[in-house]
C-alpha cells in the first residue's frame, strides 16, 4: 500500500454504558497515510502540536536522551525546520502542546516521562513559538516544575485547557489513568504541586492475562500515550497504542466529566508506537505518528464523529 493509499475504518463504538448503540450504526470514518517522517533527525517522535502563527505546519519532539530540539514539518511530515530549546533538559520529553496567551502563541514541551517512577519531579518547557522556518535557538520563557500529590508517575499525555490557563496531564501506568492539572503560569517560584482531578474511566481496561503477558507480548495496547485539545477547547482526543479516542465537551462542562463520557474510538490497526497526537486547524481533522523510524504520518477525518 502506498503512502497516498486511504484506508477506510469503520469505527465501533465504545459500549462503555448501555447505550444501545452498535459497531455497524457508526459512521465510517477515514484514515489517510498522507506521507512519513522520511528525515533521519527525527527518529523517535513522542509529542506533536499544531503551529499557532501558521496554518497546516506542526512541531515535533523526539524521545529521551536526543538534543533539545523541536521541528517543524507540514501536514505529510517533512521536515521544514528546526529550532534548539535554551534552558531545558530532554530528561524523557514526552508530549507537546500549543496554545495562545496574550494573543502570544506558545509551545509546550512536557518532561514528564517516568518509566520507573523514581523522579521526584517532572517539568513543563514553555517557549513562544518562532516562526517554522527559523533553525537557530529559542529560550525558554518559563518552566513549570512539579510534583504528583500521590507519588511519582509515569505520563506521557498532556493538553492544554486554554479556557481554564491550565495544563491537563494523564498518567499512563494507572488502571484506570489518572488526570492531573497544573496552572499554566504558577503565580509562585519553585515547585507546585499538581491537583489530582480524578481517573478516566472511559477508556477499555485490559484483560487480567493482558496484563501479565504485556512484558512478554510487548503489548501495553491500552495505555495512553498521547492527548490534545481542540482550539476551540471543546473536543479532545486522546492516543493509546492502538487507538484514538474522540471526545467532546459541552461549553460549560469540566474537562474531567468530558472526558469520562463515552468517546468515539478510530481502531488505528497495525500501526505500532503510536505516541504522538494533534489536532489540525480544525477539531475535525487529527494527525497521528509514532516512534518508528520513518513512521508514517496518519491524517484522521472525524467529520462523522459524534460522542452523542
Amino acid at each position: 500500500m502506498s503512502s497516498k493509499s486511504k484506508l477506510v475504518n469503520q469505527v465501533a463504538c465504545m459500549l462503555l454504558v448501555a447505550s444501545g448503540c452498535s459497531a455497524a450504526e457508526s459512521p465510517p470514518t477515514t484514515v489517510d497515510v498522507v506521507g512519513r517522517l522520511e528525515d533521519s533527525r527525527i527518529r523517535e517522535a513522542s509529542g506533536l502540536a499544531r503551529s499557532q502563527r501558521k496554518p497546516g505546519i506542526f512541531w515535533i519532539i523526539n524521545d529521551s536522551d536526543t538534543n533539545e530540539l523541536l521541528h517543524a514539518v507540514d501536514h505529510a511530515g517533512v521536515r521544514l525546520g528546526e529550532f534548539k530549546l535554551k534552558q531545558s533538559k530532554n530528561r524523557d520529553w514526552e508530549d507537546l502542546a500549543s496554545f495562545r496567551r496574550n494573543d502570544i502563541p506558545y509551545l509546550l514541551v512536557a518532561d514528564i516521562g517516568d518509566n520507573d517512577a523514581k523522579r521526584n519531579y517532572r517539568t513543563l518547557y514553555v517557549v513562544e513559538e518562532p516562526q517554522p522556518e527559523k533553525n537557530g535557538e529559542s529560550k525558554t520563557a518559563w518552566q513549570i516544575d512539579y510534583t504528583y500529590p500521590d507519588g511519582p508517575r509515569d505520563s506521557e499525555a498532556v493538553a492544554v485547557d486554554i479556557e481554564n490557563q491550565r495544563a491537563l496531564i494523564l498518567s499512563k501506568r494507572d488502571l484506570p489513568p489518572v488526570l492531573y492539572a497544573v496552572p499554566l503560569r504558577p503565580g509562585a517560584d519553585g515547585r507546585i504541586t499538581a491537583t489530582r482531578l480524578g481517573r478516566i474511566e472511559s477508556l477499555p481496561r485490559p484483560t487480567r492475562a493482558e496484563v501479565e503477558f504485556a512484558a512478554l507480548r510487548k503489548d501495553w495496547h491500552w495505555q495512553p500515550t498521547g492527548m490534545d485539545i481542540s482550539q476551540d477547547n471543546l473536543a479532545a482526543v486522546i492516543l493509546t497504542y492502538r487507538a484514538v479516542y474522540y471526545y467532546e465537551r459541552h461549553p460549560q462542562q469540566d474537562w474531567l466529566a468530558a472526558l469520562n463520557g463515552n468517546p468515539f474510538r478510530i481502531g488505528l490497526g497495525n500501526f505500532k508506537n503510536a505516541e504522538a497526537i494533534a489536532f489540525a486547524d480544525d477539531r475535525r481533522t487529527v494527525i497521528v505518528t509514532g516512534e518508528n523510524k520513518h513512521s508514517r504520518v496518519l491524517r484522521i477525518d472525524l467529520s462523522g464523529a459524534s460522542t452523542q
